[in-house]
């Protein structure tokens, strides 16, 4: 077990020497916000029942240096909840067709979501650099995503895969998120990629 926790500890030390070296060399556009929009649906209702997730706790002082830790913590969180939960549509769970909430063992991606938020903040990230983000997939359905702001850039956190990925190399066009100075609130977002994009719930 020793071994293969060493083993491991090496393998994540050298994802994250590659992320250090790339960075280097020119840092990534962060994605522009636009301006502020109204919240999706599904969330406004969970902020009814968790109201103090949705007010501001801390100072947004901009986003937080990525150490070698805090990519391990990151990529391991990532990986627990996709492996702890397992994908099923809130109309399946709940019989309604949106339903925001913490899952147990089922859940669907925003559920997914707000479990990584969470177990994030109690690691000690700060609220203002986990920020919940609605896209649209390539085949034009809605998804949700967990952004996660750094000074190496924004990284993606997805029930769909494993590996965290820079915003820009996922396949995803970015429609809005959590405002980063308030979680009740949310902006808009030009990714730049795409002319047109529609709208999700």
């Amino acid at each position: 077990m020793t071994t293969r926790k060493t083993l491991m500890k090496g393998i994540l030390a050298i994802a994250f020497a590659g992320i250090a070296s790339s960075f280097a060399a020119a840092m990534p556009a962060n994605i522009t916000v636009e301006g502020r929009t109204n919240p999706p649906i599904g969330h406004y209702e969970f902020c009814k029942f968790h109201r103090s997730e949705c007010v501001p706790t801390v100072a947004d002082s901009g986003p937080m240096a990525l150490t070698e830790e805090r990519w391990q913590t990151i990529l391991k969180v990532n990986y627990e909840v996709n492996s702890k939960i397992e994908p099923m549509t809130d109309l399946d769970i709940y019989g309604v067709e949106e339903r925001w909430a913490y899952p147990d063992q089922v859940g669907d991606c925003e559920d997914f979501v707000l479990l990584k938020r969470r177990m994030l903040v109690d690691d000690g990230f700060s609220p203002a650099d986990l920020l919940i983000t609605v896209v649209l997939q390539p085949n034009g359905e809605g998804h949700a995503v967990l952004t996660v702001r750094t000074d190496r850039g924004d990284f993606i956190l997805d029930n769909m895969r494993n590996k965290v990925m820079l915003w820009s190399d996922t396949e995803y066009t970015y429609l809005k998120r959590q405002a980063s100075d308030n979680p009740g609130r949310w902006v808009r977002l030009q990714d730049g990629r795409a002319v047109a994009v529609g709208s999700v719930k």
